[in-house]
């Protein structure tokens, strides 16, 4: 059997195994990068990121969806003629945005350093982003006008090797002009990221134009501009500034934690390395298990739309049913190993000890961010995106509350955004199980959710650390350790899930 390349399998398993692979890709990256640059310079670098969350957040990301959407449907009415103009429209007023925030950053890059991120080292970069944004917005919309017409193998191969080039252009580029000083080190980096961005904005243009003009040209009655302009608003208006809200305070909490950090008594390099080690180090490591939701919510959010529009609710609650007890047997086991091999494995991955700090709470607040995605996931599926969104919105608040005030206590630290981590994590996992039981009156199955793969992953864990530390005092390597430990832990985990009755099979039968 051929399976149809126009189907949402079809779709779904090509985004599935680019995120995977890109993923990992982008860890390894990480990796690579942050023994090259250490500790502090990968602090300043994770500081100018919020700048370009937010920037694409206010110029591009309500454009994105807009083309995604209507694209989607002048695809199926076969009017490519307006396919076109959206496209182009679409583009013509994210240059517009983008020209008007990159004079602001241009004007004012030296007062946004120093005042907003707190550290004037941060000048280069910030300038050097413009150019970075700028080709990202128009991948984004080029990328997004292949999903919204169903051709899905031309942004996925060009993600792909924007992967590749990245990381040779940015590895490459740090290995010839290092040593240099912070600033030009994260120069450095961004530079790497303007020449794949380059490749894969200028690739996809290309694409699009030579798609367009194929089969017959534009075929098709084009839109009035006025009614165009009200179409294209309506969706990128909203979403647009729900991506702003809440990219400004999750950017606002990443600026905070260095400032907070000195206010607390910190050394300026000290303060940022802390920064990097967490949010350059431990989070990621501790995210790349968790690489399946976002396949799994591909699969999920499509389904449960078409279950909830032809009225089966319980359809729908068996898919939510089986998602959340995928994410309990995958995400748990994951966050136990990384309690107990967490520290060696960051040493041995980043060549830094501090990895392993915090690595308890935040490897549960992790495993309860697990289920709110689930959750959250369950809600776009039935329609309410906006319960979604608010949510997403008031935990973004608790958690830039949590790290204003207890960051800057001395004593506290940067324990305080770990709390403020788990404190969210818990919150955004109540109220979207909450509205999700209000919504399809969904039974919580506790026992099945969390008692029997927590139990098992207590299990495993526990029993893991001892293997482990036996294996370490007899005088195993640390790789061969890590390994053996990881497979005794995998078969344990799978042995006590079965004598509980739970079955992976049926598990994953989405």
């Amino acid at each position: 059997m051929k399976l149809d390349r126009t189907s949402m399998l079809y779709g779904t398993l090509i985004l599935t195994g680019t995120s995977i692979v890109s993923q990992f890709l982008g860890f390894v990256y990480r990796i690579l990068l942050s023994r090259l640059i250490g500790a502090e310079v990968m602090g300043l670098y994770q500081l100018i990121m919020p700048v370009f969350s937010v920037i694409m957040a206010l110029t591009a990301v309500g454009l994105t969806v807009a083309v995604s959407n209507l694209s989607s449907q002048y695809h199926a009415r076969g009017n490519r003629a307006a396919i076109a103009q959206v496209l182009r429209r679409c583009l013509a007023v994210f240059l517009l945005l983008f020209a008007a925030v990159a004079a602001v950053v241009v004007l004012l890059y030296d007062p946004i350093s120093v005042y907003l991120l707190g550290d004037a080292r941060t000048q280069l970069g910030l300038l050097l982003l413009l150019p970075c944004i700028l080709l990202t917005g128009v991948e984004n919309l080029h990328k997004h006008f292949f999903y919204g017409t169903g051709n899905i193998r031309p942004p996925a191969a060009v993600e792909l090797c924007e992967q590749f080039i990245r990381t040779g252009a940015v590895l490459g580029l740090l290995v010839v002009f290092l040593p240099q000083n912070p600033e030009r080190t994260v120069g450095l980096i961004v530079t790497g990221m303007i020449l794949c961005e380059l490749f894969s904005a200028v690739t996809l243009l290309l694409l699009a134009r030579r798609h367009l003009n194929r089969a017959g040209g534009l075929t098709g009655a084009p839109l009035e501009h006025r009614q165009l302009n009200r179409r294209i608003a309506s969706i990128a208006v909203p979403i647009g500034l729900t991506s702003l809200l809440g990219n400004l305070m999750g950017s606002a909490t990443s600026v905070l934690i260095p400032q907070r950090l000195v206010h607390a008594g910190a050394e300026v390099s000290e303060a940022m390395s802390a920064f990097g080690v967490l949010c350059g180090m431990t989070l990621p490591m501790l995210s790349l298990p968790t690489v399946f939701l976002g396949a799994m919510s591909l699969v999920l959010v499509p389904r449960l739309a078409r279950s909830a529009a032809l009225g089966r609710q319980d359809q729908v609650r068996r898919q939510i049913d089986r998602a959340l007890s995928a994410v309990s047997v995958l995400t748990l086991p994951a966050m136990g190993m990384m309690t107990v091999l967490g520290p060696d494995l960051g040493t041995l991955l980043f060549g830094q000890e501090k990895v392993g700090e915090h690595l308890i709470p935040l490897a549960a607040a992790m495993a309860l961010s697990c289920y709110q995605s689930t959750f959250g996931a369950a809600l776009n599926g039935i329609g309410r995106q906006g319960g979604a969104a608010w949510i997403s919105i008031l935990c973004d608040g608790v958690q830039l509350a949590f790290t204003a005030v207890l960051v800057a206590r001395p004593g506290v630290g940067i324990s305080g955004y770990v709390l403020g981590t788990l404190v969210t994590a818990a919150l955004g996992l109540a109220l979207c199980a909450w509205q999700v039981v209000r919504a399809t009156g969904l039974k919580l199955k506790l026992f099945q959710w969390a008692t029997a793969p927590g139990l098992a992953a207590l299990l495993m864990a526990l029993v893991t650390n001892l293997l482990y530390q036996v294996l370490r005092d007899s005088g195993l390597s640390l790789p061969h350790s890590l390994t053996a430990a990881l497979f005794f832990g995998g078969v344990l985990y799978l042995a006590a899930l079965n004598a509980q009755g739970v079955h992976l099979r049926e598990l994953f039968h989405l």
